[in-house]
């Protein structure tokens, strides 16, 4: 598994191909938008059928991540949950998955707005978190610095049709992509991601591994990617 090695506050940061970021020097993954329970939320509420697999796939891609960088924290940087109802809806054998996905870690809770309070009863829940000079937070704040944050799910265009994941990297911040299975994506060149990053930003399109690319030449269809 290929990385992409970046750097944001003077923190040497690694991108996995599944959109995780991995922290080595304290061994902390980080995930954003997990969404666990999308395909029970939409058959709750009459809305489009999914195959309510997304859970457990999207579990696994967190247990290879896990097994890859044998880390010993985990931030989930919210919306981990689809709804407030979601974490109770799991079903036994992904609640189990995850609980042992967390035993033996520590584990935080970054509030989402699609899962605020507590939703799992297991693991640390906060509104945001510093670890030296990174802020970690679910919605990026304007005018932020050393922020690492979710929430857009940001996709980029490419040249061929079509978009793809992408981390976004500035001088001041980092907007992860989702991690969960079915999760759908905004583009960055449109608001409110367009007038959240730098001009100089970068894109980290997703892939093994995650390759770098000027945001603004990538929205003018001028680089291509695989």
């Amino acid at each position: 598994m290929a990385r992409a090695v970046l750097s944001l506050s003077g923190v040497r940061l690694e991108l996995l191909p599944s959109g995780a970021l991995f922290w080595p020097a304290r061994r902390l993954l980080c995930v954003s938008d997990l969404h666990l329970g999308k395909s029970s939320r939409m058959a709750r509420g009459a809305g489009p059928l999914l195959p309510p697999y997304e859970t457990a796939a999207t579990l696994e891609r967190l247990d290879q991540d896990l097994r890859a960088t044998d880390a010993r924290t985990v931030v989930c940087l919210g919306d981990s949950f689809d709804d407030d109802r979601a974490a109770a809806e799991l079903t036994l054998a992904d609640g189990e998955r995850l609980r042992a996905l967390m035993a033996g870690r520590e584990w935080i809770w970054v509030e989402g707005n699609h899962d605020p309070g507590h939703p799992f009863p297991v693991g640390r829940h906060v509104a945001e978190l510093s670890l030296g000079p990174l802020v970690f937070r679910h919605i990026a704040r304007t005018g932020a610095t050393a922020e690492i944050s979710g929430h857009y799910h940001p996709k980029v265009p490419l040249p061929v049709g079509g978009s793809r994941p992408a981390a976004l990297l500035d001088a001041g911040r980092l907007i992860l992509p989702a991690y969960g299975v079915y999760t759908g994506g905004l583009r960055a060149d449109r608001p409110p991601l367009s007038h959240l990053v730098g001009p100089d930003a970068m894109a980290l399109v997703l892939g093994d591994p995650p390759r770098p690319a000027p945001l603004a030449a990538l929205c003018r269809g001028r680089i291509r990617t695989r």
